[in-house]
């Protein structure tokens, strides 16, 4: 019918692009993908549901996406919903996330929806996903919820079949016959599902590609990619009824991690640790770590069998225990700038400060080498620190 009246009018049909974003959606995928390494698949999904949300075209009796990752441990996945709460509203923690390892006992539900009338306790305890609970982070601009099912598989079966009206009607009825509506909320069901026999595939190394020695070809590693995401969707579907995988809109394995990707991780756990400290802590100052410390963190933080938490736990190890000690013997100070470079022999780190209160012209800012140098008189000029310029050094 269109055709017809395109041709019986003369008009000039004009083509539309639905793969063009709007600018939030950009932006929103953008700022996701700075915050996530390597799961681009993800990234698009979660950047999807965002679409569908500010085109208002979601259906109303279902949520607004519902989506199940699956991969080894320490490969992103919890973390992908917290990066999208906090570009969405400014905080990882403004998501209702629930630990299904808690509910591993059928009885253990009335945590989330309550006891109902004529049960001990009814009443007494408020449930965990009422109304209230779901709309708290909303704001104007954004009026949607994140819910967490972190490690779907650990829960009782109880909790799959609670999710089964929730999935299809977004419809929750409470122990006191409240409604709770999640026609506004994105479900997010995270598993480890399949990670034993993924560890087979990639020789052990969970989490990250045997694609981490250099005569591994880009062909190789994309294969290796489509064996672990098969393994990883058998593995739930043999794990689920079929009636719940058949409510979820879409599920995400989350690819293998090498060597590169660990580097841009560590260098945003860097700027994590570095935006802590100026953001909370009372002693706030700047560091930096030199390539051969980042290359040290980097060999102690791999381990294929717990994925990139292990490099967190490195980082905490060498890095922000050696730097609270320092902070709380008084060696740093406020304004300080504390430059991590390893010792003579290579073994242990050398922490030493340089500051200077100096007020910089824009022509000094130009011509100086020491970039370190500058952003530590510019820091220590904003806080007001008088203070001569002068190096301590300490190794730990």
């Amino acid at each position: 019918m269109f055709a017809k009246m395109v041709e019986k009018q003369g008009l000039v049909p004009f083509l539309l692009d639905p793969q063009i974003k709007s600018s939030r959606a950009q932006e929103f995928d953008e700022q996701l993908s700075a915050r996530i390494v390597g799961q681009e698949d993800a990234i698009h999904d979660m950047s999807s549901v965002y679409q569908l949300f500010l085109a208002g075209l979601n259906q109303s009796n279902r949520p607004l996406g519902t989506l199940l990752f699956l991969g080894p441990t320490g490969s992103g996945k919890t973390r992908v919903v917290e990066a999208a709460a906090e570009v969405l509203f400014g905080d990882p923690r403004a998501i209702i996330k629930i630990d299904c390892a808690e509910f591993q006992h059928s009885h253990e539900i009335a945590k989330l929806i309550g006891s109902p009338p004529g049960y001990l306790g009814h009443r007494e305890t408020a449930p965990l996903l009422t109304q209230e609970n779901l709309d708290r982070f909303h704001t104007q601009q954004v009026a949607l919820s994140l819910v967490l099912f972190d490690e779907i598989e650990k829960a009782s079966d109880a909790l799959w079949q609670l999710l089964l009206g929730v999935l299809d009607k977004a419809t929750l009825t409470l122990g006191d016959n409240r409604r709770v509506d999640f026609s506004k909320t994105v479900i997010v069901m995270t598993s480890n599902l399949g990670a034993r026999e993924i560890s087979e595939l990639v020789n052990g190394k969970i989490g990250f590609a045997a694609a981490k020695k250099a005569n591994v070809s880009p062909e190789d590693a994309n294969y290796l990619d489509e064996k672990i995401r098969r393994t990883a969707v058998e593995a739930a579907s043999r794990k689920f009824a079929p009636e719940f995988m058949n409510r979820i809109d879409k599920v995400v394995v989350f690819h293998s991690l090498n060597a590169e990707h660990l580097r841009q991780i560590l260098d945003l756990e860097l700027q994590s640790l570095q935006e802590r400290i100026i953001g909370s802590a009372s002693t706030k100052f700047v560091f930096e770590c030199s390539d051969a410390v980042k290359e040290m963190l980097l060999r102690e933080g791999i381990d294929y069998k717990y994925g990139a938490r292990h490099l967190k736990r490195a980082i905490d190890r060498f890095l922000l225990l050696p730097l609270s000690n320092l902070v709380a013997t008084g060696q740093v100070n406020t304004g300080d700038a504390v430059f991590v470079d390893l010792d003579q022999h290579g073994s242990d780190l050398e922490f030493s400060k340089i500051y200077d209160d100096r007020s910089m012209t824009d022509e000094d800012r130009s011509t100086s080498d020491d970039s370190l140098a500058v952003l530590a008189a510019e820091f220590a000029y904003c806080f007001g620190i008088q203070a001569p310029t002068q190096e301590v050094r300490a190794t730990v």
